[in-house]
């Protein structure tokens, strides 16, 4: 079984889709159709930037989402397809692409979406840090001992050894030094602009709801992996209750590949920019099959080794 996974924001980066846009006619026809859909110059900031634009939430979100869905149509017209689906983080919207929701309308949405957790983000602040060498256990200890000075959580369960903590600048930072104690191997700090996945974008979900609630979901044949609690979904109404909590929920990633894994997924092809979550799932399940699509040459090669 395939199993096709979407990547979330961070994989940005600027030339993003350029060349998929001049050697795939289906790439660049999507990449057309959403930039139009849109209201700012898209394909402009992916091919040229500057990295501070493309970087911007606003502005990232909808790039990774066009790129994955170009990426997406070609993949489809060439015959390959998805038996299970799941995203991480923004990453469950391109997820949405095709089967449950058109690609322009899921573009919109996530603008929308970035704008509101950018604002969330400069008017409640936080941050987030990556913590690698450490057992989820132990950084949940180390959490909830640094509750004590303000909030913080796991946001991100990505993979062993691989975690994210997320919350206001003071927990997080003491979050960081418990875990090192505890023996983390490093505790990077992200350049986000906000709390991502924390109970400080509670402003953002709470704005975001009415918009969700006016997404046409369709109900859909081929089930999402929902980050919330790495359950598959088909139905549209469950799929949107589910993406209501993601906002201020923890990202269950790990859980969810493996969940994939445990539904018969053998090759998980990552659809979009970069090989973030390839290399993720190399390090969930070393026995299962990951590729990466992210360039002309990734998608060919995929196709190559699927046909």
């Amino acid at each position: 079984m395939i199993g096709f996974i979407f990547p979330g924001q961070g994989s940005q980066s600027v030339g993003m889709g350029r060349d998929l846009a001049e050697a795939l006619l289906e790439a660049g026809e999507a990449l057309g159709a959403i930039e139009e859909a849109l209201d700012f110059d898209l394909r402009g900031i992916m091919f040229e930037g500057p990295p501070d634009a493309l970087t911007a939430t606003q502005n990232a979100q909808p790039a990774i989402l066009a790129h994955s869905a170009a990426v997406l149509a070609v993949l489809s017209a060439r015959g390959i397809r998805a038996d299970l689906v799941a995203g991480h983080s923004l990453g469950e919207y391109s997820a949405l692409v095709g089967a449950y929701l058109p690609a322009t309308l899921a573009a919109q949405f996530v603008r929308v979406r970035g704008k509101l957790m950018a604002e969330a983000g400069a008017t409640v602040g936080g941050t987030m840090a990556a913590v690698l060498g450490l057992d989820a256990s132990e950084l949940e200890r180390a959490v909830a001992a640094a509750g004590e000075v303000g909030t913080v959580v796991v946001a991100n369960y990505n993979c062993p050894g691989q975690l994210v903590i997320s919350g206001t600048q003071a927990a997080v930072a003491r979050a960081g030094e418990l875990a090192k104690e505890a023996g983390a191997k490093r505790v990077l700090p992200l350049p986000v602009s906000g709390a991502f996945h924390s109970p400080l974008m509670a402003p953002a979900a709470a704005a975001l709801a009415p918009h969700l609630d006016a997404l046409p979901l369709a109900d859909g044949c081929v089930p999402l992996i929902s980050n919330v609690d790495a359950l598959p979904r088909t139905k549209g109404e469950e799929i949107r209750e589910a993406l209501k909590k993601q906002v201020t929920g923890s990202v269950l990633w790990e859980s969810g590949i493996r969940k994939m894994v445990e539904m018969g997924v053998d090759t998980f092809v990552e659809v979009g920019p970069g090989k973030v979550l390839t290399g993720m799932v190399s390090r969930i399940d070393p026995s299962v099959r990951a590729l990466a699509t992210g360039t002309v040459e990734g998608i060919d090669a995929v196709c190559a080794a699927l046909a």
